[in-house]
């Protein structure tokens, strides 16, 4: 059964929680890959981009619904 969460009133999917917590984390470790500049050994930054932020709101969404 999916869970939910009351936000204001209204019933949220935690999916969509854990899809922005994952973005905000994918956020963080954007950063610091640039910094240690990992983008520059990669073909294509931007696939690298989007499979880490499918992998991390994979990852939450497993630890929820599992």
């Amino acid at each position: 059964m999916p869970r939910e969460i009351s936000f204001f009133d209204a019933y949220v999917p935690t999916l969509l929680l854990a899809v922005l917590i994952a973005g905000a984390i994918t956020l963080l470790l954007d950063r610091v890959l640039v910094r240690f500049g990992v983008y520059s050994l990669v073909w294509h930054p931007a696939l690298v981009r989007v499979s880490l932020f499918t992998c991390i709101a994979a990852w939450l969404g497993l630890a929820i619904y599992a």
